[in-house]
């Protein structure tokens, strides 16, 4: 799923994403998979630009469907990442779904209008390319998994940054179960968590986990009690443990990490010094040594 990092932006505040993606993702034309996926109707996907706090909330919505994602759904996805591209005041992305559940996958209305094997290529296509772009967004990225994220659902929990779930919340890669593998880029990036074995054995198995089970294998890193659950205790919690920096550092630093993970050290060598030029002697920077931190 995760595109080869080619290139950075280095402008200190302007950055859309982490990295420029290989012309080989848009293939085929995105533009004529999208016009097909929109014919199938139905849910939204929303997006709630915070400034304030720079955290922004993204939400699948199909609640009747436990947010299973229509084509329509699929397509606002798409678009939802591209207003978070171009989002400069952010810092972080809770991705949640509405109604007290996370995604249950592909909708199956959606799923039997492209029941061919060229059409179920072309949206898988264009769910990794969303979701690759979602990766390499220069936010920090939250799973927020509440209910049930199963098949699709679980896929979009890995392509975040972190995965954080209810204590009574479950998770599953059930696609053998339907008959077919992962689609929308969950597999290798399951993998690049968990490694091969612990990753055969959820997709093979197709096995529901449950958030301790799920905890303890590394898939999920913060179990939180249904209460904390809620998206105002997740916000503040994120804003106080992961978001009290400058946002040019924050996003800088996310970069940094994205760039490690798809590329090989040497590359990923030169992309970090890159960065560091973009925040050394920076106004964070600055106001740092004017304030004589180092370390409490």
């Amino acid at each position: 799923m995760l595109a080869r990092i080619i290139g950075l932006s280095t402008a200190r505040y302007g950055v859309s994403r982490c990295v420029q993606m290989s012309t080989t993702v848009n293939a085929p034309n995105l533009a004529d998979i999208r016009d097909q996926l929109m014919k199938f109707s139905g849910g939204s996907v929303d997006l709630d630009l915070d400034s304030g706090s720079g955290i922004a909330v993204l939400t699948l919505s199909n609640v009747n469907k436990m947010n299973a994602m229509s084509g329509q759904m699929m397509v606002e996805l798409a678009d939802r990442v591209t207003e978070l591209e171009s989002w400069t005041e952010g810092k972080a992305v809770i991705f949640k779904g509405a109604g007290n559940t996370f995604c249950s996958g592909g909708d199956l209305g959606t799923v039997r209008g492209i029941l061919r094997p060229e059409n179920g290529y072309e949206m898988s296509r264009f769910m990794q390319n969303t979701m690759t772009r979602f990766w390499n967004l220069p936010l920090l990225t939250f799973a927020l998994i509440q209910g049930r994220a199963l098949g699709g659902g679980a896929e979009l929990t890995t392509a975040c940054d972190f995965r954080l779930m209810a204590s009574s919340a479950k998770l599953g890669f059930v696609q053998t179960k339907m008959g077919v593998t992962t689609g929308w880029g969950g597999g290798t990036t399951l993998v690049k968590l968990l490694g091969r074995t612990k990753s055969l054995n959820l997709l093979c198995s197709g096995r529901i986990l449950d958030s301790r089970t799920a905890k303890e294998m590394g898939l999920v890193d913060h179990v939180l009690q249904d209460v904390e659950a809620e998206l105002t205790y997740v916000k503040g919690w994120i804003a106080s443990q992961y978001c009290s920096a400058d946002r040019s550092v924050v996003r800088a630093m996310k970069c940094v990490v994205t760039a490690t993970s798809d590329n090989n050290v040497s590359e990923a060598l030169q992309i970090e010094r890159n960065i560091f030029r973009t925040t050394w002697a920076g106004p964070s920077h600055l106001a740092a040594l004017n304030k004589n931190v180092k370390h409490d």
